[in-house]
């Protein structure tokens, strides 16, 4: 028996929940059960009556409005409860088409993936104006960078993941799971895969940020922030090596000069070499210290996983 979960996080959706939870699939070859869980985000309109009006099989009521992330989370913990073998993450404006969860499972059902995230045809969206088209190309761009990966379209929320994957993310993030997943699934060892998707007609503007410089801004914050986390080590090595090579190149500056015979006139070059290379020999420690720190993380996330 396969179980399939469809979960929905929702805020104030009482206009395009409807259509989102009309629209998905009843049957999918290799499926025997599918089941639709809501995650009702603190929502003061009518979301919770219209998950019950349109047949959603589990709705999960949070106290107050936590925010995407934390509202994604929450629907993977309950869905794992409830024992699904697969999950699919949808949104709740109806943005992908239903049609393709049989194409995001399909690497998962096959076990070619642990993670599939749907790729949208970014240069055809035509609600998607130039600039959001380019900073969404530019996004991925970078996420790939940082996260050894190749993920085609890393803002996607159109997203499966089997059991096992379910258990092992753990999102800190307070504005989006999308690009901290990624990265945290490739340090830890999870096969991720991208399948193209289509979109819908827009039904409302994203209402997760409030412009592209807030989302841009807030996003390259999240990945440095994840960077750190997830590659402590690589992260603060880098540092250390600029500041290093820095303070050895001023370094042999001050002993030309000084072996010229005119070493006196450029005592600022030995001192700045050795505040460098001061900073950048505790900039290697302190990449030591994260490091044991990432480490002692990921053994507690083991064994809460185990528990």
């Amino acid at each position: 028996m396969t179980k399939l979960i469809i979960q929905i996080p929702a805020y104030n959706e009482e206009a395009t929940l409807g259509i989102t939870l009309s629209a998905l699939p009843k049957q999918i070859d290799g499926i025997d059960e599918i089941e639709t869980l809501v995650i009702n985000d603190g929502s003061k309109d009518k979301t919770e009556q219209i998950a019950k009006e349109f047949g959603a099989n589990h709705i999960l009521n949070l106290d107050r409005n936590y925010g995407l992330a934390k509202a994604f989370m929450a629907g993977i913990k309950k869905s794992v409860e409830l024992g699904a073998d697969i999950i699919v993450n949808t949104d709740a404006d109806n943005q992908y088409s239903a049609n393709n969860i049989k194409d995001l499972i399909k690497p998962i059902q096959e076990n070619e993936a642990d993670i599939v995230i749907g790729a949208r045809p970014i240069s055809e969206i035509k609600h998607f104006s130039f600039a959001k088209k380019l900073l969404q190309k530019l996004g991925s761009k970078v996420v790939r960078l940082f996260s050894s990966t190749d993920v085609e379209d890393a803002p996607s929320g159109f997203r499966a993941m089997s059991m096992s994957a379910a258990k092992e993310i753990n999102i800190y993030d307070n504005f989006t799971y999308t690009l901290e997943m990624i990265i945290q699934s490739k340090v830890k060892g999870l096969r991720l895969k991208s399948v193209p998707v289509e979109v819908n007609e827009e039904l409302r503007p994203s209402r997760l940020f409030k412009n592209y410089f807030q989302y841009s801004f807030r996003s390259m914050i999240t990945i440095i922030r994840m960077f750190i986390v997830y590659r402590p080590f690589r992260f603060f090595a880098v540092i250390a090596s600029v500041l290093g090579i820095l303070g050895f190149i001023i370094g042999l500056r001050f002993l030309l000069y000084y072996f010229l015979g005119n070493g006196g006139g450029h005592v600022q070059s030995l001192i700045l070499a050795s505040i460098l290379l001061i900073i950048g020999f505790q900039t290697l420690l302190l990449a030591v210290i994260a490091d044991l720190l990432a480490i002692n993380r990921r053994i507690l996330e083991e064994l809460k996983r185990k528990n």
